[in-house]
């Protein structure tokens, strides 16, 4: 993964969690105590996410098939990256208006898809 120009690139916290773990693993010397500490307790807190099982390709496919429900914007997928909705009220939470832009078929399916590429270790019980 490369950053090309972070003040305009939008990540997940997957990529965030990638790009935390190659500057840990540089130690370069260069590097403050203050980077180190900022470095190793973000990785600490993305690794009690969801983010931590899930793959570049993963959250790829999950973008790919979103993108049929077309009225979603992109920062409701990303949001949906970073925090995957596992019930109704969370799709609620995260698309504004979801009930005039979502019917409850499309709800389900956007449940199904989080499960399915973001929540890769999760049992579906559904």
């Amino acid at each position: 993964m490369e950053i090309l120009n972070p003040k305009l690139q939008v990540l997940t916290n997957q990529e965030v969690m990638q790009a935390l773990r190659q500057i840990k693993d540089q130690k370069n010397s260069h590097s403050t105590r203050n980077l180190a500490t900022i470095t190793y307790e973000t990785i600490q807190y993305l690794e009690n996410t969801p983010c931590k099982d899930q793959t570049q390709e993963n959250i790829e496919n999950f973008i790919v098939e979103a993108q049929k429900f077309g009225r979603l914007t992109k920062s409701e997928v990303l949001t949906m990256i970073n925090d995957p909705p596992a019930l109704p009220l969370h799709i609620q939470l995260i698309v504004e208006d979801s009930e005039e832009r979502l019917t409850e078929t499309q709800v389900d399916e956007l449940i199904e898809l989080s499960k399915k590429y973001l929540h890769p270790n999760s049992t579906n019980t559904g």
